[in-house]
């Protein structure tokens, strides 16, 4: 399949994604009613084609991070609120499952960017680390709005951010695109799944990578 259909099909199943989570954000635990958990990744392509996207930011300890700095190990990169309290706690439980059961030599780092750009404090990712137990191959990717809409914008993550007065403090609403992208150790992506999906899914692909 040439690139720009394999891109055009992923920009799709991103923008259905981020419709579906439209619809059941206010609702996560009836979320089994309206669409199950899947085992297969929504896109897949082939080791050498296409090349993921690289970006530098920022860690949630102020550390530069890198897709380039991490060559040699699997990636897995996703897109996470920091103040999520429904969907995006889930999602990370299901990556720590799968860095859990992967032995030492094999598991993924883990490159959480932040698809909320008012909940990148310091204090709100350490709450995230202790209350949602990350593994320590998680890492946060945090930086300017305009540097994170640019890695939004390279891996199809739709992000639609509302604001309105509460009692006459401002509150600020995300939805976005809730995707895992599996990049292999020379830097190529292999798969993207889509929320909600399972963490056998993952397992299976980072399994496939090195047998």
């Amino acid at each position: 399949m040439r690139g720009w259909l394999v891109g055009a099909l992923v920009l799709v199943a991103a923008s259905l994604a981020a419709a579906l989570y439209f619809a059941t954000r206010s609702s996560p635990a009836g979320l089994s009613s309206v669409v199950p958990v899947s085992d297969t990744a929504a896109a897949i392509w082939p080791a050498g084609k296409e090349r993921a996207p690289d970006f530098a930011l920022r860690d949630q300890h102020g550390a530069p991070i890198s897709l380039a700095a991490l060559r040699g190990r699997p990636v897995i990169v996703t897109f996470i609120d920091p103040l999520c309290r429904d969907f995006c706690p889930i999602e990370a439980q299901h990556l720590n499952d799968v860095v859990r059961t992967l032995p030492t030599g094999e598991k993924p780092a883990i490159l959480a960017v932040s698809v909320n750009i008012y909940g990148n404090a310091h204090s709100n990712l350490t709450e995230d680390a202790r209350k949602w137990k990350l593994v320590a191959q998680w890492r946060w990717a945090i930086g300017a709005p305009s540097a994170l809409s640019r890695v939004w914008s390279a891996y199809h993550i739709a992000v639609l951010a509302t604001t309105k007065k509460v009692a006459g403090v401002k509150v600020h609403t995300i939805g976005h695109t809730e995707a895992a992208y599996v990049i292999d150790a020379q830097g190529f992506q292999r798969a993207l799944f889509l929320w909600p999906y399972s963490a056998a899914g993952v397992l299976k692909t980072l399994r496939a990578l090195t047998s």
